[in-house]
């Protein structure tokens, strides 16, 4: 391996380990057919964002600190007079992973966050969407450890939707399982 160019730790795993296995399990001709994991996209809906526009700078930074990558307000698409609220006013932030940072990023969850959440029995299997994507919840941002509990001024959540080539659920159970995604109820290697 050259040292010029930098892989992750995950992206050697998914090369070397998980692709055979989804290859045994699903009996595919070409390795090409094995799922992949796309994008990670982490999206916070901020409530009071109408009221306090601080807040959508606050969720900015600490999504920007979450992932290592700038994230960006997310704005309203209509007016809604009964909340106060004007098209195209920031109500809340995003950030879309792909390659190296994707990769870092998925196995600081996996490693590091998940198993800081209190009481943690594991994720859900119940939130794919029929298309091989799957969305993981999560109540608070103080699991991740780049966050300083002592700035933050309010406990919100975020989602964070995993964006597979999988055609089904299945698929993509199998693949973000060999990635090392602790689902509940599953023995993991």
């Amino acid at each position: 391996m050259s040292t010029d160019k930098y892989t992750p730790r995950l992206a050697d795993k998914y090369k070397k380990e998980v692709v055979p296995a989804l290859m045994k399990k699903f009996a595919y001709k070409s390795i090409m057919q094995a799922p992949r994991l796309t994008k990670v996209c982490i999206n916070r809906g901020i409530n009071g964002a109408v009221a306090d526009k601080k807040l959508v700078d606050i969720s900015i930074e600490e999504l920007s600190t979450i992932t290592g990558q700038k994230a960006v307000a997310t704005m309203s698409k209509k007016d809604i007079s009964n909340f106060k609220l004007r098209k195209n006013m920031p109500i809340g932030a995003k950030v879309t992973l792909r390659g190296v940072n994707m990769y870092e990023f998925v196995d600081r969850l996996v490693s590091v966050s998940l198993p800081r959440v209190r009481d943690f029995k594991g994720i859900s299997d119940k939130s794919f969407d029929g298309r091989g994507n799957y969305t993981l919840g999560v109540t608070e941002q103080i699991i991740f450890p780049e966050i300083d509990i002592d700035r933050v001024n309010k406990i919100t959540g975020l989602d964070i939707t995993f964006v597979t080539t999988a055609k089904t659920n299945e698929e993509a159970f199998e693949l973000l399982k060999e990635l090392g995604m602790p689902f509940k109820n599953v023995k993991n290697k």
